[in-house]
């Protein structure tokens, strides 16, 4: 586990937080806009590479129709997506 997700509320803000021993392990960051550091990453808007993640177009549509998810709502997304095979070396699992 390279790190925690979390929206603060609803829509209103987002942390992500590495895991203390995926730091001490050496590992890459999961992103060159979140390297490695043990602060926390706060941002009001879903950091770019977790939107990056999600599908687009009819996919999203798709997706956002079967779960009753605003399309606007990339923690929502992210959440139904768990477990699902992402793009790239990074899996989402909801704790």
């Amino acid at each position: 586990m390279a790190g925690i997700l979390t929206e603060q509320n609803p829509g209103k803000g987002y942390v992500f937080t590495y895991d203390q021993a995926y730091l001490d392990s050496g590992g890459n960051p999961v992103s060159v806009t979140l390297p490695l550091r043990q602060a926390s990453y706060e941002s009001e808007n879903m950091f770019p590479f977790f939107v990056n993640l999600l599908p687009e177009g009819a996919n999203r549509t798709v997706i956002c129709r079967n779960y009753r998810i605003d399309e606007d709502d990339f923690f929502g997304i992210l959440t139904v997506m768990s477990g699902q095979d992402f793009i790239g070396a990074v899996n989402v699992k909801e704790l």
